[in-house]
């Protein structure tokens, strides 16, 4: 009876089995020197000097990768990472049951993520860029793909600590997982933007437990010995699939989600090409997924104006994908196909200057907010004219000349703009008249105070003695600047004062 039940028709397979098994213990376990390799891994898994240095060049590294949109500069940032081995760690830890060195490990990864997470957003609060770039977007919106990623990284860095070798170029690969997901936290963070903060720590923590859960599958499959009851094993397995599957539910749903809206783009664009014909070009499609109807704005270069296109793209594409879906098209009108390409090649050109504009635009309000002291919403910028006017606040110690200073600084960055800083009311210098004219050093002063004159709203009284109001007043109308309410102090004669009025009731603000 025992014979027949092993020469069933499952018996070959259950054979091939229990010689592969056989071969591998023999062939491939025996060949790993597992303390040697624990040993290896132990010596960099904790929390060290050198580990939060190395945790803080990358992570400000990667976030200025981040912000430029630069992945050179991203990628650059993985080769100090040391992210690599606490995160071996905690997987060889996890499959050999060792609860001190996972204790340890862990430690250190916690550390470490806050470390970079802080020290990331402590970058963006000092840098003058806050923009979501596409590199920092396209990294909070994780999906299989990204599971897919980390879990590939996790083998791959397993399998180098176990065999030896390709440690620099693995860790970076674990790195690339890690690192820059961690560095959009902090940006998240530093600028308050919680959906970045909240679908980067997502992708983060995806890739932290798929990549140390892969190492565990690793450590078992070439035998490392559990100190684990087989009770505690059958647990520890359990509660992985339950991770795995928790892990790959949202992200699953995440990949339908960015192939649905990548199926409507492709569909959008074929179908409004199609409408015009070969010697159309579409120049731009933009879609917004996050408005109730979406919403499709397009723009075309064409010979041939359709006025019903808009309406028929409308209904084709909601009939398509079940759901309404708003098309608005801007027809130009071109009278031949190069025509048309031109026309697009222009626009493309005219979009990336105005991109380039914006971009200049949102630095110069940043440096004038910050120069000023004040909000980057109290900072009037007139783009189509390049002027840029702020009105700043009183700081410490900072006189007349030091707010003419701060706005020279800033003409000299962008010679192309009109930059105008209004000073706040502070101490205006004393003029002197010396033989009815003004000495070298008044003629100077007397420039900082038109300069200031020309740019507040307030107004200013002169007040001494007539003859020299009179000298003072004669160089002050070559600037077209005229004073109607000075004070006569014949007591004062040689100097000239001039204080700050108050615009509404004409009382004095500051001398």
């Amino acid at each position: 009876m025992e014979a027949k039940r092993r020469s069933g028709m499952f018996s070959p397979i259950s054979g091939s089995y229990r010689l592969l098994r056989r071969w591998w213990r023999m062939a491939v376990q025996a060949e790993v020197d597992q303390p040697a390799v624990i040993e290896k891994i132990k010596a960099d898994c904790s929390f060290t000097p050198r580990y939060s240095f190395l945790i803080c060049m990358s992570a400000g590294i990667a976030i200025l990768g981040l912000l430029l949109s630069s992945p050179a500069v991203v990628i650059g940032a993985m080769l100090l990472s040391p992210l690599m081995y606490p995160i071996m760690g905690a997987g060889f830890a996890s499959a050999t049951g060792d609860s001190a060195w996972l204790k340890d490990t862990g430690w250190a990864l916690f550390l470490g993520t806050i470390i970079a997470v802080l020290f990331s957003a402590f970058v963006v609060l000092l840098s003058p860029l806050q923009t979501v770039t596409p590199e920092i977007a396209s990294r909070t919106r994780p999906n299989l793909f990204d599971l897919a990623v980390a879990l590939f990284s996790g083998l791959a860095g397993a399998y180098a600590m176990i065999r030896g070798g390709m440690g620099t170029i693995v860790g970076v690969a674990i790195a690339t997982a890690l690192m820059p997901p961690l560095a959009v936290v902090g940006f998240g963070l530093a600028t308050a933007n919680w959906a970045v903060f909240g679908g980067s720590l997502l992708l983060y923590f995806t890739n932290l437990m798929t990549i140390a859960l892969t190492a565990t599958v690793m450590a078992w499959l070439y035998g490392f010995r559990s100190y684990l009851s087989e009770r505690q094993t059958q647990f520890q397995i359990f509660a992985m699939v339950v991770v795995f599957v928790g892990l790959a539910i949202p992200l699953g749903i995440s990949l339908v989600r960015i192939g649905h809206e990548a199926n409507i783009s492709r569909s959008a664009n074929g179908y409004i090409k199609d409408q015009f014909g070969p010697r159309a070009r579409v120049s731009q499609i933009d879609i917004d997924f996050n408005a109730s109807p979406v919403q499709v704005n397009a723009s075309v270069f064409t010979p041939v104006i359709n006025p019903g296109a808009s309406e028929q793209s409308s209904r084709v594409l909601s009939r398509a994908f079940r759901e309404t879906i708003e098309v608005q098209i801007e027809q130009y009108r071109v009278e031949t196909g190069d025509d048309a390409a031109k026309a697009a090649l222009a626009a493309v050109r005219a979009k990336e200057q105005q991109q380039a504009v914006e971009t200049q635009v949102a630095r110069l309000r940043d440096n004038l907010a910050l120069i000023a002291g004040v909000g980057p919403d109290d900072v009037v910028v007139d783009s189509a004219k390049r002027r840029a006017i702020v009105m700043a606040k009183p700081l410490p110690g900072a006189s007349l000349q030091t707010y003419r200073a701060l706005e020279q600084r800033m003409v000299s960055q962008m010679p192309d703009w009109a930059i105008n800083i209004q000073p706040p009311p502070t101490t205006l210098p004393e003029l002197v008249v010396a033989e009815g004219e003004l000495t070298s050093a008044s003629k100077a002063k007397m420039e900082l105070i038109s300069w200031a004159a020309l740019r507040s709203p307030m107004t200013m009284s002169m007040s001494g003695a007539q003859a020299d109001l009179d000298v003072v007043a004669t160089e002050m109308a070559k600037q077209n600047l005229f004073f109607s309410s000075n004070k006569v102090d014949e007591e004062s004669r040689g100097r000239v004062r001039f204080v700050w009025m108050m615009p509404e009731s004409g009382e004095q603000e500051t001398e």
